[in-house]
């Protein structure tokens, strides 16, 4: 979740320190974007993945500071609750046999992790929220012992003045109410990076923004919180409201909320960089020593502190990101739109589908997001949490016909997204072995239209009608999803049937 900080107390001068910071800091990311300083393509991307620990019986383990020790790697790091953690892969190149090298570092850096973790009686598992998770599991005392993690539910609190309420229509209705942050742990997703240059950020972020229903729709994961059936998934509406910072006066009146879609295409990174500091109340007002136009001046490059860690406390479901490696600063596109899981067969084919689309579509001669209004693409996100593999999407007509039309997800995806997906991994040079092994999981899950969401579902009312009771319905399909993500075959091709006791 960003920045190491170190907590403390604010006053009033701080906000206002900071605030004159985050300008210079703009300032500075404009003279930057200007004076052309930087980094070239290199086709570099980066996959960050959000994972839970649970018990034998598929219950959570509040067990981080426990299991960190164990696996001692820095590839592994705490997340905001205490049953969370988090795995940074080391970016790779796009090409070639990337996709296998990416399952083939997961599979054995997620074996182990599971090994560790299991000489504590926790397990590591990626789903995008625990199904027997309750809510007495997320509450203040189950915040990771992090001062970032205990400074930014301080100041969400402040901010909103009130308990947090969660309120989900879907399936079934869950009504919640929470002092802290700490519902927002249960969400855990997949972060796909794309390093790109300043020229062709735009495009980048459009096309991201433009599919991300799509993605949504196949890769749904996440249809229970707190034993009720909601939305196929459930995160964005969970985190959006865990970490809503507006009483209902501010609600009402129009204000952003800080987890948000957007609301139009972008001209530019600089724009969403300034729409962030515009429109959104800094939360962690910590100023840096560095002084980034005075750096700028003397011929350096800053690391716009203050910009980088506002930037991490504004949810986008595409994020712009700024970074320095080497005295070189870059630009990256943050994909944070798919939950975790099923297996990392089906995470890797989802990273195969998301690269394959942008590349394509960002060099489309009419791209897509001149032919589909905004609200059409914030929408298709909208249906698409809802329904999973079952959502109608808005699309360009294709053809010169133009206009709009309704069709199936997994119709478009077969019909026009697929062919366009292999053009884009041909495109990165992605050997042809590794691209139709990726993208035909894609199209099995379309043709059978089973993702993880779906196949939750289906095992849990199986279970029902079997004679289980709700909580023991839902452990029981915990621990099948368990054993059969460990196995590794995609979800697609997991067996259906009430789960055992």
């Amino acid at each position: 979740m960003g920045e190491k900080v170190v907590a403390g107390a604010f006053d009033l001068s701080d906000r206002q320190g900071y605030r004159k910071k985050l300008h210079q800091c703009l300032e500075g990311l404009e003279r930057l974007l200007a004076e052309q300083r930087f980094d070239r393509p290199r086709n570099l991307m980066g996959v960050e993945i959000e994972l839970n620990l649970a018990g034998a019986d598929g219950m959570p383990k509040m067990m981080n500071a426990e299991v960190l020790p164990r696996i001692a790697s820095r590839d592994f790091q705490t997340e905001l609750g205490m049953f969370n953690l988090e795995v940074n892969i080391v970016p790779h190149r796009l090409g070639g046999r990337v996709f296998d090298q990416l399952a083939e570092e997961l599979r054995a850096g997620l074996g182990y992790a599971h090994r560790k973790a299991g000489e504590v009686d926790a397990g590591i598992m990626m789903i995008g929220i625990l199904p027997t998770l309750r809510h007495e599991d997320l509450v203040l005392a189950n915040i990771s012992d992090v001062d970032r993690y205990t400074l930014l539910n301080d100041q969400m609190v402040a901010a909103r003045g009130e308990d947090f309420r969660i309120d989900i229509q879907g399936v079934e209705r869950l009504v919640s109410t929470s002092a802290s942050i700490t519902p927002e742990a249960a969400c855990t997703s997949v972060q796909l990076h794309l390093q790109v240059t300043p020229e062709r950020f735009p495009a980048v972020w459009n096309a991201a923004q433009a599919v991300a229903g799509v993605q949504i729709a196949l890769g749904a994961n996440s249809p229970f919180l707190f034993g009720k059936e909601l939305w196929r998934e459930s995160r964005p509406p969970l985190f959006q409201q865990a970490t809503d910072t507006r009483p209902p006066e501010l609600q009402n009146q129009g204000v952003r909320p800080r987890t948000w879609f957007g609301e139009g295409w972008t001209g530019s990174a600089y724009e969403l960089f300034e729409e962030n500091v515009r429109y959104f109340p800094p939360l962690l007002p910590i100023c840096d020593e560095e002084e980034p136009l005075r750096v700028l001046d003397e011929g350096g490059v800053p690391r716009l502190q203050e910009l980088v860690l506002h930037n991490g406390t504004v949810y986008r479901w595409n994020r712009p990101v700024y970074g320095l490696v080497d005295g070189v600063p870059h630009l990256r596109v943050e994909n944070r739109v798919l939950p975790a899981g099923p297996t990392v067969t089906d995470l890797i084919a989802n990273a195969a589908l998301y690269y394959g689309l942008v590349r394509a579509l960002a060099e489309e001669s009419r791209p897509v997001w001149t032919r589909l209004p905004f609200a059409a693409a914030a929408e298709n996100f909208d249906t698409a949490c809802r329904l999973g593999i079952g959502a109608e999407l808005t699309w360009p007509r294709p053809g010169r016909a133009g206009g709009l039309t309704r069709v199936p997800a997994v119709k478009l995806v077969r019909d026009e997204l697929l062919p366009l997906a292999a053009a884009g991994l041909d495109a990165w040079n992605i050997e042809p072995a590794d691209r139709d092994r990726y993208l035909g999981v894609i199209e099995e899950r379309c043709r059978r239209r089973v993702n993880g969401a779906s196949w939750q579902a289906d095992s849990y009312h199986r279970a029902r009608e079997a004679g289980f009771d709700r909580h023991a319905a839902l452990a029981a399909t915990t621990r099948r999803y368990t054993e059969l993500m460990h196995s590794g075959e995609p979800v697609h091709s997991w067996p259906t049937g009430a789960p055992k006791p």
